[in-house]
């Protein structure tokens, strides 16, 4: 995969990827900031920077922004994680320059005006609210809190209604101060550019902001068992079940992903064939995988009648039972390597997927790979590797996190 790099005096690093083919370009100005890199008292602060970057700066307004965004059709928001934040645009190649502009003076210059601090607050205050609404969300919360309990990546991404509310604008300038940086920031693009035109571009915006050089805490997890349930009387009960899987830059994540696709990443999958296809339990169920620097995850979601919660979760039990005795079939191997194959290529047809792998890829530190790499990587997965990665990740200990009429005690026999 041919791919340009540029680093800057500064620290701050470009990449970018020509896609001569089409009109439009995307860009990425990615953080290394995220949730677990907060203070107790700052619990929330990435996400709300997130917001308030939008702002503006004290030439910029958040109307001055978003207009000239809208004056040009582009696309434009952000993101934040546990470990990053991305500020993104994806526009006409030609109005390239003034997306860089824009996030230049967003991400350098931010006003941090105490009313619209005070206006953003209860923004996301009502995000935090909707995310609380959602049984599904709260789910994965409790099962990423119990995981993780004590761990840095144990916090919510959003922070708590407490510490937003308590958050001041010294607080999240401070934070801005530590974690942005020209050494924590990348800049990605991908699209019709040429890389030397958007090198100079960001070097007139971003080439003389210095700031100090960043590092993370890293520390193994010490996850155990547990369920963690909050209790509603819905209609549907919600379940996270899962435990500890690979970090990010593991080998193994090869043969994690091909047998991740076999237990519950497609309508052929083993949980979804077993419980919705053959008996009907629920409507959604699917498997999926949270990697990172110094943990991973593996988690099961299932949607289902509160009724029938025991018994989707003996058949989650007994499939990965199965997977861990018996290991995959050559059938079952040869569709997964496909279907990573295929998903790949088809995602890479879109500048924004490209730009976004450029840019995370290159502030966590994980090798650019081609198309044809990547595949080769998982063709070279075999039965018996596909095997010891099930035995090594599916072994426990299990965490539960739920939504529903029940309580913990009533769960407790599933992860045992």
């Amino acid at each position: 995969m041919h791919f340009d790099l540029t680093t800057l005096p500064n620290g701050l690093r470009v990449i970018s990827q020509d896609m001569p083919s089409v009109r439009s370009v995307s860009v990425g100005m990615w953080v290394d900031a995220g949730s677990r890199d907060e203070n107790p008292v700052e619990a929330g602060a990435s996400h709300f920077l997130e917001h308030l970057l939008f702002k503006g700066s004290d030439r910029l307004s958040a109307q001055a922004i978003a207009e000239a965004f809208d004056a040009v059709g582009a696309q434009h928001n952000a993101f934040t994680s546990k470990e990053y934040t991305s500020y993104w645009a994806k526009l006409r190649d030609a109005d390239l320059p003034l997306a860089t502009e824009i996030l230049s003076e967003m991400l350098i210059r931010p006003a941090f005006r105490q009313e619209e601090i005070d206006s953003e607050r209860h923004v996301v205050m009502e995000e935090i609210n909707m995310n609380e609404d959602d049984p599904t969300d709260v789910a994965h919360e409790m099962f990423v809190r119990s995981l993780w309990a004590g761990h840095p990546l144990a916090p919510p991404i959003l922070g708590t209604r407490n510490s937003i509310t308590e958050m001041t604008r010294d607080t999240i300038a401070g934070y801005w101060g530590r974690r942005y940086s020209p050494q924590s920031v990348v800049v990605a693009a991908a699209g019709r550019v040429d890389h030397a035109e958007l090198v100079a571009q960001i070097e007139s915006h971003m080439g003389e902001w210095s700031g100090p050089t960043i590092d993370r805490q890293v520390s193994p997890a010490e996850p155990h068992a547990e369920v963690n349930v909050t209790r509603r009387d819905t209609e549907q009960a919600h379940l996270v079940f899962g435990g500890e899987a690979l970090t990010r830059d593991d080998e193994r994540r090869w043969a994690l992903t091909v047998v991740d696709h076999v237990l519950g990443g497609g309508m052929s999958s083993r949980l979804f064939r077993e419980i919705r296809e053959q008996r009907g339990l629920a409507y959604a169920v699917h498997s999926f995988r949270l990697p990172f620097k110094d943990s991973g995850a593996f988690a099961i979601y299932v949607g289902t009648t509160p009724t029938q919660t025991s018994e989707v979760l003996k058949l989650i039990r007994s499939e990965l039972d199965k997977m861990m005795q018996d290991g995959l079939t050559e059938e079952e191997l040869r569709r997964a390597k496909g279907h990573v194959a295929g998903a790949l290529a088809l995602s890479l047809e879109d500048s924004g997927s490209r730009m976004n792998r450029l840019g995370r890829n290159e502030l966590t530190g994980i090798e650019q790979l081609s198309v044809d790499e990547i595949v080769a990587r998982v063709e070279a997965v075999d039965l018996d590797e596909a095997l010891d990665v099930a035995r090594d990740v599916y072994a426990g200990p299990y965490v539960l996190g739920a939504v529903g009429p029940f309580d913990a005690e009533d769960l407790e026999s599933f992860i045992a």
